[in-house]
């Protein structure tokens, strides 16, 4: 970015529309049996949400007088116009935000929110918190940390018709705390910097066309940094809308068919821009291949509603550059990007005009990228988080001389995109764009007396692939259901093993997949588990029918482990 490019404001920006009349928010209607919209589009101005984030602004400027401090605050709801105004008043209000994913178990939760002073919440967060207290005598929030909901008709009562407006705090402080996964239970927390933030939307206003972000679908959770740059503030600047689900709907990467059921809803939704994990990236395909003599026009009216250009981006695990080809030839192009919380979120990003297959694009103007002499990606950034909550071995590190260690191999080409060729560290990404770290989800699966080993594989997956290593004679059919109880009662919908895969003790493979010491040989485990996935389970079957006769009194061995 050139030195002399002023610095966008975000907070400043959004004070410039309170008074704005055009449609900031809307939350589509459910689809009835015949596919048809079930009730009509629910939609709220910019002058309603920003009057209603100014009501609770206040409130989080005046605790901030009486305590010399400003307010650390969970916020625990699904994507929904609550959602916004929360989101909105914390960053008006000086207020350091801590967004806490429903998904998480009631000591991930804990662990973030373990310094709030107030914990906002909307239905599903409400209902969220009731099931950790339900489920764990873990104390999720603080003592004297108040639950208080979003109650959005109220602040709409509530907002002042006109007055002044808030000043934008002119100094750098610490304005969210973003989860990101490590090798303990406990997530880490990513601190993240005004001016950080908006250095980073700077940029990315520089190489997108402001057009591109008149009405955004968000299909991913706003828990996620990505999505509240992607889904909030990119649309805000330049005066356009999000759209959110129906309430009630699954978002992508949070249950195994919520991908297809989004599909349906982009008609209604008309979207000029969306980030979808990679997943998704082969669902349209899948729709482009139903009609491929079409036009682009016809195609793009059939699929989004509308048949002007439609801004998809990826991110998280690699799109096989075949699909990205096919899709391109479809008339469909789709942006992959990189980024991690620890720079704001993007640090790259194939933008219209500018498509490479195959790399995540070229470097935002205000990151500067190098490798190290073992291929680690090292990058230097006027958006750089402001630290960790807690460390832990996964944690990068800033050097010396200002430069992110990654952890991420790449290569650069001759005209400065990036290819990112693999990890250093074994955390994996999904291909719903979800971190989940192996060695402590694999921990706890070892919990289970029965279990020898065991060994998780999911970059670039759908799901999550568990390999368990089991005492030799046990009933498998037992083994699965206190495993997949295990996952469902200990783990997070992100981490537990979706597909279980056994191995008898006895069996010649569990010297191949492990080490002497117990290590996974994780890409020999995971060729393991897809080429058993693939197939019609042979091996296990022969093994039931082997102990069939000793499945009764395996299951009273087992209930016991």
């Amino acid at each position: 970015m050139p030195r002399d490019t002023p610095r966008v404001s975000l907070a400043g920006r959004l004070l410039e529309q309170a008074d704005s009349e055009a449609v900031m928010v809307r939350v589509l209607p459910a689809v009835g049996p015949d596919g048809a919209p079930a009730g009509t589009t629910a939609a709220w101005s910019y002058r309603e949400i920003i009057g209603a984030a100014l009501v609770w602004a206040g409130r989080l400027e005046r605790w901030a007088e009486e305590h010399g401090r400003a307010a650390r605050v969970g916020l625990l709801a699904e994507n929904s116009p609550e959602w916004v105004v929360a989101d909105l008043a914390l960053l008006f209000g000086g207020a350091v935000e801590i967004p806490v994913p429903t998904a998480f178990t009631a000591e991930q939760a804990a662990s973030l929110l373990e310094t709030a002073d107030i914990c906002l919440v909307d239905d599903s967060g409400a209902r969220a918190l009731e099931r950790w207290t339900e489920s764990t005598a873990i104390a999720v929030l603080p003592a004297g940390c108040p639950v208080t909901p979003v109650d959005l008709p109220e602040l709409l009562s509530g907002a002042p018709a006109a007055g002044p407006l808030p000043e934008v705090p002119a100094q750098d402080a610490v304005v969210k705390v973003i989860h990101t996964s490590g090798t303990t239970s406990a997530p880490k927390g990513v601190r993240i910097r005004r001016h950080g933030l908006d250095e980073l939307l700077t940029s990315l206003r520089a190489r997108i066309r402001p057009a591109d972000f008149e009405r955004y679908l968000s299909v991913v959770p706003l828990s996620l940094l990505i999505e509240q740059v992607a889904g909030l503030y990119m649309p805000f600047l330049t005066g356009g809308s999000v759209s959110f689900l129906p309430p009630g709907t699954a978002l992508v990467g949070t249950a195994a068919d919520a991908g297809p059921r989004m599909l349906t809803l982009l008609r209604q939704a008309r979207p000029t821009a969306l980030v979808v994990p990679p997943t998704v990236a082969a669902l349209f395909l899948a729709l482009c291949d139903e009609q491929p003599g079409e036009s682009v026009q016809e195609r793009h009216q059939r699929i989004f509603g509308h048949d002007g250009p439609v801004f998809i981006a990826c991110g998280g695990a690699p799109v096989p550059a075949e699909v990205l080809q096919r899709l391109d030839a479809y008339g469909l192009a789709v942006h992959e990007g990189y980024g991690l919380s620890e720079n704001s979120s993007v640090v790259s990003w194939n933008v219209p005009g500018e498509v490479r297959f195959g790399t995540v694009g070229r470097p935002l103007d205000h990151v500067q990228v190098e490798l190290a002499e073992d291929g680690e990606l090292l990058i230097h950034s006027t958006s750089l988080f402001a630290g960790y909550t807690r460390e832990d071995p996964s944690s990068v590190v800033v050097d010396e001389q200002g430069r992110l260690h990654t952890g991420d191999l790449a290569e650069i080409d001759e005209d400065g995109y990036l290819r990112i060729t693999g990890r250093k560290k074994s955390m994996v990404i999904t291909a719903s764009g979800r971190n989940v770290s192996p060695e402590w989800v694999e921990s706890r699966y070892r919990e289970l007396g029965f279990i020898r080993e065991a060994a998780v594989v999911a970059d670039g997956l759908e799901q999550v692939h568990g390999l368990f290593v089991v005492d030799a004679g046990l009933d498998h059919a037992t083994a699965r259901r206190r495993i997949d109880e295990f996952g469902r009662e200990r783990l997070s919908g992100i981490e537990r093993a979706a597909v279980i895969h056994l191995m008898p003790e006895d069996d010649p493979g569990y010297a191949t997949c492990f080490t002497v010491t117990g290590r996974p040989r994780r890409d020999v485990v995971r060729a393991h588990v897809l080429r058993i996935h693939s197939e019609p389970h042979h091996s296990e079957r022969h093994h039931n029918e082997r102990h069939h006769n000793e499945r009764h009194h395996n299951e009273k061995n087992l209930e016991k482990a």
